[in-house]
């Protein structure tokens, strides 16, 4: 009975949104999926999704808070852009974001206390976007008099879990790169260096795509666990496949047909855009799978290669993918020797003209020596033939044996 009532003021709810039973059903079964579910299990989905929602009106909504970090807010844009009505706006109804300096409505001193009561409270998620800056003793990002890195830790430390989300988060993303002048790093190395142990769950992309927040949120809230994570605590599901195994293009690649200049024909057929620098064979995420922009689209259907934004080692700030993969139109990605980054290509070719140079010189030496038009001084007569000039190997000149014969 009690579960009728629910599903009947669930269904009212889909209607005054403009959402179909059926799309709410196949959002289920996608983040199903995502979490590491069968499809089948959609409909247990979507009964923790009614319960979960309709549990609003009680205060049980599960409670989040989302901390900016040395970002540009784009993963917080990406999540946020939803259109209405969409089937995603009602997961995005199964948490209480207690806690956001880009979409919170309050401020100031209302919407810090708001993050005190959630953290004394405790049983929430930590989101956190963008980098940790460790020098200047995170004085960079000072928010409510207090450090940066204060109120990372402070968060983080009474979750059930943090949620790195973007590249930054991970590994300090762009800020990373060399020279790396403010000490960017991700979530997980600095946690780990403040003896913090809450699980971290690493979502890299820049930005990230909104559909893997949903899937995590939904793992943890619907099975009340963390998804099956990777080596570099990323979700397996999401990241264990590179860009390259799902691409629209892949069968360019086999064929060996690819696209060596854009406003070719080439091109204009879709090609392969491993030549001009798509670093999808070596970048792991499903973006081919679930896409952009209610799933139209992603980077190479509109015609763009791969830059690898999703390349980053949570505990490595110089293995980012600014660090890996530029410049990004180039097949290679450049190497750092010393303060300068070369191309592969231009040391290849470097090496090759060395090694031509040091031929010519060694030819010319060889010529002045006199040792070009004979060779080196060999013997005139092999030994042995000497010895036995009737069984001899050898062919030599009349005038050698004579003389070999003559002992001279």
């Amino acid at each position: 009975m009690v579960t009728e009532v629910i599903s009947s003021k669930f269904a009212d709810m889909l209607e005054a949104r403009g959402v179909s039973r059926r799309s709410f059903m196949k959002l289920c079964g996608t983040l199903a999926v995502a979490a590491g579910l069968s499809e089948l299990a959609a409909p247990r989905v979507a009964k923790a999704i009614e319960g979960s929602v309709i549990g609003a009106t009680s205060g049980d909504l599960y409670p989040v808070i989302w901390i900016e970090g040395a970002s540009c807010t784009g993963c917080t844009e990406s999540f946020a852009q939803v259109d209405n009505p969409d089937p995603a706006t009602v997961v995005l109804d199964m948490i209480s974001l207690n806690y956001c300096e880009t979409l919170s409505a309050a401020a100031g001193y209302s919407m810090e206390e708001a993050k005190a009561q959630t953290i004394a409270a405790g049983n929430y998620i930590l989101i956190y976007e963008g980098a940790v800056l460790e020098r200047w003793d995170g004085e960079a990002l000072r928010v409510a008099n207090e450090p940066g890195t204060y109120h990372l830790a402070e968060a983080a430390e009474h979750a059930n879990a943090v949620l790195a989300v973007g590249s930054c988060a991970v590994n300090g993303g762009w800020m990373g790169a060399h020279p790396n002048s403010a000490g960017a790093l991700g979530v997980q190395q600095y946690l780990q260096k403040a003896g913090i142990e809450t699980p971290v769950i690493n979502i890299p992309g820049c930005p990230v795509n909104p559909e893997w927040i949903e899937a995590v949120l939904v793992d943890a809230i619907l099975v009340g666990q963390l998804p099956e994570l990777n080596g570099y605590s990323m979700p397996s599901l999401i990241f264990n496949q590179t860009v390259h195994d799902n691409c629209e293009r892949r069968g360019h690649f086999e064929n060996g047909e690819f696209v060596y200049a854009f406003g070719t024909e080439e091109e204009a057929k879709n090609y392969c855009l491993y030549p001009m620098g798509c670093r999808g064979p070596q970048t792991k995420a499903n973006c081919g799978v679930v896409r952009w922009n209610k799933r139209r689209s992603w980077c190479v259907a509109s015609g763009g290669p791969c830059i690898g934004c999703c390349t980053a080692d949570p505990m490595d700030p110089g293995h980012n993918w600014v660090e890996t993969n530029t410049p990004f139109r180039a097949r290679f990605r450049d190497l750092r020797i010393g303060g300068a980054m070369i191309q592969p290509e231009a040391i290849a070719w470097t090496v090759t003209g060395v090694l031509a140079a040091a031929l010519v010189i060694h030819g010319f030496g060889m010529k002045k020596t006199g040792r070009t038009d004979g060779g080196a001084p060999f013997e005139k007569m092999r030994e042995w033939d000497a010895k036995h000039p009737n069984e001899s190997i050898g062919r030599y000149s009349e005038e050698v044996s004579d003389n070999v014969k003559g002992g001279n």
